[in-house]
């Protein structure tokens, strides 16, 4: 079923010929620059691009990756037949993170909210912003109008990077192609539930991902971005899975989708 009716929420890739999809990046800009360099070496008339998320966290160039997603968006989109919505961010569990920290003052529990976002990633993002794991506890324990004012301030400055505040406005929950062939997801679905009632199971319902026996919901393949166990290419009759560990001394993996859902290419940093 395409989401056609959620298309805010969405990616549609129209007139895909393939189309690349970039597995998580977690900080790692100099790998992603390496990845995009080879990346323009096999791109092909027709070709569409998805990046599955987690473009932030664990490693040390947040703010680099982001740049770099930037320029090579502009670049992407000065090729012949390009056009806007050709290219798709999805959101990452890492960026549904900074997402409720930047509201962490409306949660119930903060401090524990906290805890697990600091185990999960997030102090290399609150780093590359100019703030830190100390800090923000700091606020916390001051109540909910410090808290408020910090995060206000951490707003601020993502949104002075010139283009950081826009990716992140527009990630998506899924990308689909257009007669619904193939389905880019961050993490997982629950095969049980169509596409527009996953909710969060996008960014952390990983563990759905395996029971993905037949076809779902009329799609080809379902290819994800991110794996916890970080297994690397790994392809069954209806699934691929491509996180080769970037962030956590693994290479960074895109590969190549034919609407058939073969693998046509695959490339990955050193």
């Amino acid at each position: 079923m395409k989401p056609n009716q959620h298309s805010e929420k969405f990616g549609c890739l129209n007139q895909a010929g393939r189309v690349w999809a970039v597995s998580c990046i977690h900080g790692e800009a100099d790998r992603l620059k390496q990845l995009h360099a080879t990346l323009s070496q096999r791109w092909q008339h027709g070709d569409r691009l998805v990046y599955l998320g987690n473009y932030l966290g664990h490693g040390s160039d947040t703010k680099g990756v982001l740049d770099e997603l930037l320029r090579y968006r502009i670049d992407r989109m000065c090729l012949p037949g390009m056009d806007a919505g050709d290219i798709v961010f999805l959101r990452g569990a890492q960026e549904e993170m900074l997402r409720k920290l930047l509201q962490i003052q409306l949660a119930s529990d903060p401090a524990g909210v906290l805890n697990w976002m600091v185990d999960h990633g997030l102090k290399e993002t609150l780093k590359a912003y100019g703030s830190s794991e100390q800090e923000a506890r700091g606020y916390l324990r001051e109540g909910i109008l410090a808290t408020t004012r910090w995060t206000c301030r951490l707003r601020d400055t993502i949104q002075s990077h010139p283009g950081h505040n826009d990716i992140l406005i527009s990630l998506r929950r899924a990308a689909y192609t257009m007669n619904g062939e193939l389905l880019f997801v961050h993490a997982g679905i629950d095969p049980s539930r169509p596409v527009t009632e996953q909710t969060d199971t996008f960014w952390w319902g990983s563990g759905y991902f395996d029971k993905i026996g037949e076809p779902y919901s009329g799609f080809r393949k379902v290819i994800r971005g991110y794996d916890r166990t970080r297994g690397g290419v790994l392809e069954t009759d209806h699934t691929i899975s491509l996180d080769s560990g970037c962030g956590f001394s693994g290479p960074l993996t895109a590969a190549c989708l034919t609407l058939d859902g073969e693998i046509d290419d695959l490339i990955s940093s050193d």
